[in-house]
């Protein structure tokens, strides 16, 4: 599969299909065992290295950009992008993690639990048009936090999107057997031996995902085309679900509006950023986008605005049809209808769901394959991954390894677990993106005083402690209004000291997000918070994964970007290619 490979971390390039050692391990640490010996003796030095360098737009834009050979084909207009965001975010988030949190954790207050993505979107738009690289968060975090901060992001972000595949790939077998007048489990495979969370096996979604990945190695174009008429179907499908449905609606499903609580909302919140990762996935396609500055702003906030609107319309008629309790959380509006005397309708709407979770799919077969792309570039992960192919401009190799870790997932694991596990990895990149926002507004090396960062330093340390503070509260079940009455202000006087005291060092070039600093210290509060609200089992499972993380991380993936960065810096001649907070205090080392 692989098209060509690097030698050396950044010599000529071999083409032809090869997997050999260089195609995986070129760098000078892993040429051999007593190289990478070396390697590990100086683990301490690379690692304060990596901590304090920050990639330059340049370089990702370019150096970094060149690691893949070939390059994807620019032929997205906003159109393209728009589709992509709406076939994204209205799929299993909102036909099967709707009905699961109305029914056990929110009742029909669901319908709150969306809007506060859309502060997200704006951190990510003004990145996306800056720097419009297939790295999406990765390499905005690169440029902005440092090699270090985007590693851990990278790992997250690949976690991310093969759960969210395996969980919608999962949904799409209950809604598939729906529509075939089957109950939503029949078609999975019961295994006694093994996990109760692991023992139904599902090998049509693995099926599916398989079919969506051989679409999304021929053609980004063609994947687009084939994502917009799905979608345009879908959203007919759509009007159906509401027309009818609020035919069958009874007020009186809503008296009992927040069943569970102001908690149940914000716990429903919290996993339902699952149905919002789209546009994660559709800002890695900015590298393939003709016009960044006008398509990106266009596509991703007009696709998230609709999306949400009718995401809220959709939960208000799902909750109208039935009583909260009596949801089925696999298949809610299929069986809704059903309940509700129109049996027929249960197809209808089967049939529109599976397209919604097919397009899904595409979108984050798309996106992942692009982080991954980037990733392997900067040679966090084999660069093999990096090559896209000549022929059809695609990254075909991250496609495939990033849907067959996707398959063997859907294949055991219940929804359940992926939906919080998914939720806590994007609410952490969505903090850290939020961050990196205010970075980028208020710190340029060379530009900002030494006084002007450590205020900066302090106003985003003292924005971090006190929603952690509050999310910890709320964690904890802490009673009385006491705590918040204290951090919450907090918050507020950190944001106002950043926006009174600080003077932003760089204004956007293309497009920027509004309310700064106030939009990004509202998305970190926000989702700091809502991770408050996610079970302590998925934290365990989430700190297991950071753990591997970091474990892969010293042994390959610092000694193989630290080989890499000194090789781009010796291909651009150039005393400073990658910059450190410290860069106007210590001589420039390592290509610095």
């Amino acid at each position: 599969m692989a098209m060509g490979a690097e030698a050396g971390g950044g010599g000529a390039r071999r083409r032809g299909c090869a997997c050999a050692k260089a195609d995986f391990f070129p760098e000078e640490s892993f040429s051999s065992w007593a190289a990478y010996g070396r390697a590990l003796r100086s683990t301490g030095p690379r690692l304060a290295d990596r901590l304090t360098s920050r990639s330059l737009e340049a370089t990702e834009l370019h150096e970094v950009r060149a690691r893949s050979g070939a390059d994807m084909k620019r032929d997205l207009t906003w159109w393209d992008l728009a589709w992509f965001g709406v076939g994204a975010v209205i799929g299993a988030g909102i036909f099967v993690l709707t009905g699961q949190e109305a029914k056990e954790v929110a009742g029909p207050a669901v319908v709150v639990s969306g809007v506060s993505a859309m502060l997200s979107v704006f951190c990510y738009t003004e990145f996306a048009v800056e720097i419009p690289v297939a790295g999406g968060s990765f390499a905005y975090l690169r440029v902005e936090l440092g090699d270090f901060m985007a590693f851990v992001a990278a790992g997250n972000i690949l976690l991310e999107y093969c759960i969210g595949g395996a969980a919608v790939a999962r949904a799409w077998t209950s809604y598939f057997a729906t529509l075939l007048n089957h109950q939503p489990g029949d078609f999975r495979i019961h295994a006694p031996a093994l996990s109760p969370h692991y023992s139904e096996l599902d090998p049509i979604a693995v099926v599916v995902i398989t079919l969506i990945c051989a679409l999304a190695v021929l053609s980004t174009k063609g994947s687009s085309r084939f994502n917009y008429l799905l979608s345009i179907l879908h959203l007919a499908v759509i009007a159906f679900i509401i027309v009818a449905g609020l035919t069958k609606a009874d007020t009186s499903n809503m008296r009992d509006f927040t069943p569970f609580g102001t908690r149940g909302i914000f716990a429903a919140s919290a996993v339902l950023f699952f149905a919002y990762i789209g546009f994660d996935a559709v800002s890695t396609m900015a590298e393939e986008t003709r016009n960044p500055a006008r398509d990106i702003p266009i596509g991703l906030v007009g696709s998230m605005a609709v999306t949400t609107a009718l995401y809220c319309v959709l939960a208000v008629t799902l909750c109208l049809m039935q009583p909260y309790g009596a949801i089925d959380k696999d298949a809610p509006f299929s069986v809704a209808f059903a309940d509700r005397g129109m049996d027929w309708a249960k197809y209808v709407v089967a049939f529109g769901a599976l397209k919604g979770m097919t397009t899904v799919l595409l979108v984050s077969a798309v996106g992942q394959a692009r982080y991954l792309t980037h990733i392997a570039r900067t040679h966090m992960m084999p660069p093999w991954l990096a090559q896209v192919h000549p022929r059809t401009g695609t990254p075909v190799n991250a496609t495939v390894v990033m849907l067959l870790a996707t398959a063997v997932i859907a294949f055991f694991t219940d929804l359940g677990i992926l939906a919080n596990l998914l939720s806590i990895s994007t609410l952490f990149i969505f903090m850290l993106v939020a961050v990196a926002l205010l970075v980028r507004r208020y710190y340029v090396t060379g530009e900002t005083t030494a006084a002007d960062r450590n205020k900066l330093v302090a106003c985003i340390a003292a924005i971090l402690a006190t929603s952690v503070a509050t999310a910890t509260c709320w964690g904890l079940n802490v009673d009385g209004w006491v705590p918040y009455a204290v951090t919450v202000p907090a918050w507020l006087a950190s944001t106002v000291c950043l926006w009174a005291l600080v003077p932003q060092a760089r204004t956007p070039k293309l497009w920027g997000a509004p309310l700064v600093p106030w939009l990004p210290s509202a998305s970190i509060a926000i989702n700091i918070f809502l991770l408050g609200s996610i079970d302590a089992k998925s934290f365990e499972r989430f700190g297991i994964w950071s753990a591997a993380l970091l474990v892969y991380y010293l042994f390959v993936g610092l000694h193989a970007s630290y080989d890499e960065a000194k090789a781009i810096a010796a291909e651009a001649r150039a005393g400073k290619v990658e910059d450190g907070d410290a860069g106007q205090m210590a001589p420039p080392t390592n290509g610095k």
